[in-house]
């Protein structure tokens, strides 16, 4: 999307592992070993690590070895620390497929054209992909994301819509923006 950038969450570090200062991480992406691919991923608050090999643990994860770290202690101090690259650093999408990152931000609408709010994150809790969708009051709407439930993404209009379903539209009805 023109002007806008966004960091892509790659992985988050789960925890130390040996001593010379590999770490567990969660993988988001198809494949762990990929994250090899990007070479420095960053942090919130600055850090670098330029990624020096991989290799794949469970279904989700890899163990990593950065250029910064170099023992257990380093490597147990980084724990819960999320790894990001910047958007720009990633393959452009097949027409159709999209970066989750892409969609935070977003406005909501209902079929009719209302606006119901705003992408505020794409989640996953094992049963598939969760919108939320974050409204003016306050409120959030969490809804299955899904083709059905999200029949259109217009990246480029900075929009996506909503089917909103019946028992959703019967408690909300009246509280659209």
């Amino acid at each position: 999307m023109a002007g806008r950038s966004r960091d892509v969450l790659l992985a988050s570090v789960v925890g130390a592992q040996g001593l010379s200062g590999a770490v567990t991480v969660k993988a988001f992406t198809i494949s762990p070993e990929s994250l090899a691919r990007y070479g420095v991923l960053h942090s919130n608050d600055g850090r670098t690590f330029t990624v020096t090999s991989v290799r794949a643990a469970k279904d989700d994860e890899a163990v990593l070895t950065f250029a910064e770290v170099s023992d257990r202690s380093a490597a147990e101090a980084l724990r819960g620390l999320e790894l990001y690259v910047r958007r720009d650093a990633l393959p452009v999408p097949a027409h159709g497929e999209y970066y989750h990152a892409d969609l935070i931000g977003l406005r909501a609408e209902d079929i009719a054209g209302r606006t119901l709010g705003t992408v505020h994150a794409i989640h996953n809790y094992g049963a598939g992909d969760v919108v939320e969708i974050a409204r003016s009051d306050g409120d959030s709407i969490l809804l299955p994301f899904t083709r059905e439930t999200v029949p259109q993404i217009e990246i480029d209009k900075e929009r996506i819509v909503v089917a909103v379903p019946e028992e959703v539209e019967t408690s909300e009805r009246g509280n659209v923006e």
